[in-house]
Formats: structure tokens, C-alpha cells, sequence
């Protein structure tokens, strides 16, 4: 009986050892095939810089930096077109706070001298104007 034990241990590892060996075998090959995929991948990649060093030796040599007369009458162009929105957005500015003003502040009618202590006082703060719709019908709300 002892020797029957004794065989089945020894066919068991045999078996391993047969797997073991085998999940080697398998193993190498895969690290083989990832290694040739890496050089390839090296070499694709040094052959891609070699390209963006080519294209940028062209483009220095090619490129100037002078600017068209056309491109300087667009650019001028621009350049007034800004303006002009500053200056716009600044008379918009003038008139929203006169306006502010009027609504918020209203100046009182009469002597010239009430206005100038109103200019001095502390400015109040500003309150938006109470709104109140106007009633249309005396119909009763809808029940939900």
C-alpha cells in the first residue's frame, strides 16, 4: 500500500511539474511576442519624430513674419472696432447709472439748494421699485 501512495504522489507531480513547464513555455512566448511589439513600437515612434523634425525644419524655413497689407487694415480695423465698444459700453454705463439715479433718487422740485445738500448726504441704498401688476378680472383662481 505504500507504494501505491507513494506512485500517486509521484505521478501528481509529475503532473505539476508537466504544467509548471508548460505555463513556462506559454509565458515566454508571450513575453517574446511583447518584445517584438515593443521594438516595433520604438521604431514607429522614432520614425514619427523624425517626421515632426522634418516638418519643423520646413516650416522654420519656409515661415515669415511679415504681415500682409491687407492683414494690417484688418488688424487696424479691429483695433477701431474696440475702441468704439469701449467707448459705447462707457456712455451705457453714464446712462444706466442717470437713469439709476432718476428712478432711485428722485430730485426733489424747488429751491437748488435742497439739491445740493442731497448731492452731499450719504447716498441711500439702492431698492428696486415695488411692482404691483394690475388686477384684470375678478374671476376666481382655478381649483387644482
Amino acid at each position: 500500500m505504500a507504494k501505491k501512495g507513494a506512485s500517486s504522489k509521484e505521478s501528481k507531480d509529475s503532473e505539476l511539474s508537466d504544467k509548471l513547464l508548460e505555463n513556462m513555455v506559454k509565458l515566454q512566448k508571450v513575453h517574446t511576442d511583447l518584445a517584438e511589439r515593443f521594438d516595433k513600437l520604438a521604431k514607429e515612434i522614432s520614425s514619427l519624430l523624425a517626421l515632426f523634425e522634418t516638418a519643423a525644419k520646413n516650416m522654420s524655413k519656409s515661415t515669415t513674419t511679415k504681415i500682409s497689407e491687407d492683414d494690417k487694415t484688418f488688424l487696424d480695423k479691429i483695433d477701431k472696432l474696440i475702441e468704439q465698444n469701449k467707448t459705447i459700453a462707457k456712455g451705457l454705463m453714464l446712462m444706466e447709472g442717470k437713469i439709476r439715479k432718476d428712478i432711485y433718487n428722485p430730485e426733489p422740485a424747488g429751491n437748488p439748494t435742497e439739491e445740493i445738500r442731497n448731492e452731499e448726504a450719504l447716498p441711500m441704498p439702492l431698492q428696486p421699485p415695488i411692482y404691483n401688476p394690475p388686477i384684470r378680472s375678478n374671476r376666481p383662481l382655478p381649483k387644482f
